[in-house]
């Protein structure tokens, strides 16, 4: 495995002090619209509700609002908000207008960093070059686009609306508006797809000369088309071993190409790893708005009510849209900054674990790390824990192992 070696900008701290970035937040705006809903998607999206843009837009600005208040640090003012991320769903099927209010009141609620990364999801064939132009004019300076594939038939199998045209036209529009920094989407492990077909859209996304890909693999999820078709038997899905040998070809061409695998599922060239995912992946504070977005701040990971009309209404009356939380006990801070350190390739910072939980992570993990890595599904160099080449195809066999159980949860809260 290539060390990853990050740019000045991604250091694991981001270049300051861990008590820092504790007290900062990043922001998650959800928007659940979509024109079709794809064949394999489990996300909280919706085709057919465009009329309520509007109104949602309505009651995402007063979450904002309400968010921060309540998210106020203790010596009073603003919250810092490090990066602020369009998902969804299809944020570029909102207005520009409609952004510009969300990018404002984000700024009146929070203390947005002068340089903040403002990303932005969009689909192939939803943008114009006046839109990303404007888009760039408010401050967005990272797109990421949901490519998919560059297969037609794939992407006809996955219930895309776009074409590989689309994803062409897409970048290069984004280019003219002045983005420096644009992530493609790409799925793995399709039903029919061929080690020909994923080579082919490999190929034809780095002529594009992306700054970061995303990969990931099919996941079948219940409650999709794609579920009731395999459980038909109109579906088959890939076999792990054809996954694992499309991972590793993917992981050796971009990385030739100059690509850092800096998270399992993420390259980038130098400089372009993606701020707010690393949030999520180091663990630090982040705040979800919009209909079913996740939070975790404070020591609790909530989520917000999922149907759209039912988060307007609540936000019409000024209240929290909140329908389920729960308190992290220490153990299970300790195990998810672990395991989400884990699947970077910079791996767990050893002494960062002890100045965050004061704890040694050797005595938190104790023997339960014993099999794996005997097994050579870790490495450590002193001050850092990673996943091997090996592990990184098999990390959910070491992530299960941090996971702690009923009875260690008790005993760690009643020693705590």
């Amino acid at each position: 495995m290539t060390t990853f070696m990050p740019s000045a900008s991604c250091t694991v701290f981001f270049g300051e002090p861990l008590s820092a970035l504790l007290e900062s937040v990043s922001l998650y705006l959800h928007v659940p619209f979509c024109h079709t809903r794809c064949y394999y998607c489990d996300f909280n999206t919706y085709a057919g509700l465009l009329p309520l843009r509007e109104p949602y837009v309505q009651a995402l600005l007063t979450e904002i609002t309400l968010a921060g208040e309540w998210a106020r640090p203790a010596n009073g003012g603003r919250r810092r908000a490090r990066t602020i991320y369009f998902g969804g769903g299809t944020p570029s099927l909102l207005s520009v207008e409609q952004i510009q209010r969300l990018l404002d009141a984000c700024s009146a609620a929070f203390a947005v960093d002068a340089e903040a990364e403002i990303s932005l999801e969009a689909n192939p064939g939803t943008l114009s070059g006046p839109y990303l132009q404007a888009l760039r004019t408010l401050g967005v300076n990272r797109l990421s686009l949901g490519a998919q594939s560059f297969d037609p038939h794939l992407l006809r199998l996955l219930g895309r609306t776009h074409s590989p045209d689309d994803i062409v036209q897409a970048v290069r529009a984004a280019r003219a508006a002045g983005f420096l920094s644009l992530n493609l989407d790409l799925m793995f492990g399709l039903p029919e797809q061929t080690m020909a077909q994923w080579r082919e859209t490999l190929l034809r996304a780095l002529e594009l000369e992306p700054d970061h890909l995303s990969l990931y693999s099919l996941i079948v999820e219940e409650g999709t088309p794609f579920f009731t078709w395999v459980q038909e038997g109109r579906l088959v899905p890939a076999d792990d071993d054809l996954c694992a040998e499309m991972y590793e070809y993917a992981d050796a061409l971009l990385q030739e190409a100059g690509y850092a695998n800096y998270e399992i599922s993420n390259w980038a060239r130098p400089g372009h790893e993606c701020r707010h995912n690393l949030t999520y992946w180091l663990n630090l504070p982040y705040l979800g708005l919009g209909a079913g977005a996740y939070s975790c701040f404070g020591g609790r990971r909530f989520s917000n009510v999922r149907e759209p009309r039912h988060y307007i209404r609540l936000l019409a009356s000024r209240q929290r849209p909140e329908a389920e939380s729960e308190a992290l006990s220490l153990e299970m801070q300790m195990a998810e900054t672990a395991i989400l350190a884990l699947r970077t390739a910079r791996g767990l910072h050893l002494p960062s674990f002890r100045e965050r939980f004061g704890l040694d992570f050797w005595q938190f993990a104790g023997q339960r790390l014993q099999r794996v890595s005997e097994a050579g599904l870790l490495e450590c160099d002193g001050c850092w824990l990673r996943l091997s080449k090996r592990g990184r195809l098999l990390g959910n066999e070491v992530f299960l192992c941090l996971l702690p159980d009923e009875d260690e949860q008790k005993s760690w809260e009643e020693e705590g």
